[in-house]
């Protein structure tokens, strides 16, 4: 995002971010997209920006939370720092287990270090222990592969919020031809 390049990892990441997302919302309303996806997992102005437009506006923190709770009973969050984003968290509802983050890590960027996918993967190895789900509550994981590269040495699903995202918006659009919410 302008002027975030270490992403939204905090409550003063997220307020700066808010103006810009509603901004950017109607602006790609107007050139119209079909829908939005807040690419986030703290699904920062994702109720503003629904507010905003009349297209769907889709989070990826809640898109994940839905996807792992229909999974399990016992969802684990695996969070970029501190504590799991409260929008996902409220999807979760009971389903909610344990949280977690890996050491060391403050913001996106450094898990594309070797010492954040260490950590990253610790973290998940410790989910895996207590829980039969987690959830991945950073989208940087996603860039990272986290989710591609674990599924198969982890014994429970792992669930990666921009698959999670793009799975619901998929649903938006069934019938539809498969480039339909990006078309004008």
């Amino acid at each position: 995002m302008q002027d975030q390049y270490q992403g939204v990892h905090d409550e003063a990441t997220k307020a700066k971010a808010i103006p810009k997302i509603v901004a950017l919302a109607k602006e790609l309303e107007q050139y119209g997209a079909k829908a939005l996806l807040i690419s986030c997992a703290a699904d920062p102005g994702l109720a503003e920006a629904r507010a905003a437009v009349k297209i769907p506006v889709l989070g990826a923190g809640t898109c994940v939370a839905a996807i792992a709770q229909s999974l399990g009973t016992r969802v684990g969050v695996l969070n970029l720092t501190g504590t799991t984003p409260p929008s996902l968290r409220k999807v979760l509802g009971d389903a909610f287990f344990k949280e977690i983050a890996p050491q060391g890590i403050e913001n996106t960027t450094q898990l594309q270090t070797p010492e954040g996918k260490a950590a990253a993967i610790a973290a998940l190895r410790e989910l895996e222990t207590c829980c039969d789900v987690v959830a991945l509550a950073c989208t940087g994981f996603n860039t990272m592969g986290l989710a591609k590269e674990m599924r198969s040495l982890l014994s429970i699903p792992i669930v990666d919020p921009i698959e999670a995202s793009g799975a619901i918006a998929k649903q938006l659009f069934l019938g539809d031809d498969e480039d339909a919410c990006f078309k004008k």
